[in-house]
């Protein structure tokens, strides 16, 4: 999923207490020329509008920055909120190129009832929810289905045995277990 935002470039003297005042973010945008940063500001609706979508490190995003010779995609790397009212107060981008390799977080989707449930009386038991996976920026999946339905009482799965989008690793234990059927309670 590829979304889109505009930014403006913002002036080192602009508090970021009076632009939220006035709906707008600050953010940041890391890598676009090699350690330079450059400060920005987001308008907020777009920002929450945004963030509905996005995931942290896993969602390439459009940035248009018309104050910016650079245009390009970055990753969303960081999402600062208020500790008890949970607004936005911060947001940090990381310039990638398509081809680049990263390491993302990915979403797990279960699929499926697995026989020793069904049949056997045992309990699903999913112990990793998200994998760390290397791929190229523009084949970051937006999760990785993983199909229990073929599970005994006893048996697991373990990150080796996901199926991967082609060119992505997993970079992690490969013998990390990610679900396992467990024996039901007897009454």
């Amino acid at each position: 999923m590829e979304l889109t935002i505009a930014c403006k470039a913002r002036d080192a003297s602009a508090k970021p207490n009076a632009l939220r005042r006035q709906g707008l973010l600050p953010a940041v945008l890391y890598g676009h020329n090699g350690t330079e940063s450059v400060s920005l500001t987001v308008d907020q609706k777009a920002a929450e509008l945004l963030l509905r979508k996005a995931a942290v490190n896993n969602t390439m995003i459009d940035l248009d920055i018309p104050d910016l010779p650079w245009q390009g995609k970055a990753l969303l790397r960081e999402v600062q909120s208020h500790p008890w009212n949970r607004s936005v107060y911060h947001l940090s981008f990381f310039a990638v190129k398509a081809q680049d390799a990263v390491e993302v977080g990915v979403a797990l989707n279960f699929l499926g009832e697995p026989l020793g449930v069904k049949d056997g009386g045992g309990m699903l038991n999913t112990e990793v929810s998200e994998v760390t996976v290397k791929c190229k920026a523009i084949d970051i999946p937006e999760s990785i289905d993983v199909d229990v339905s073929g599970l005994e009482v006893g048996q697991s799965l373990t990150v080796a045995d996901l199926i991967l989008p082609a060119g992505a690793v997993v970079a992690g234990d490969p013998s990390q277990v990610i679900a396992r059927v467990l024996q039901g309670r007897r009454a």
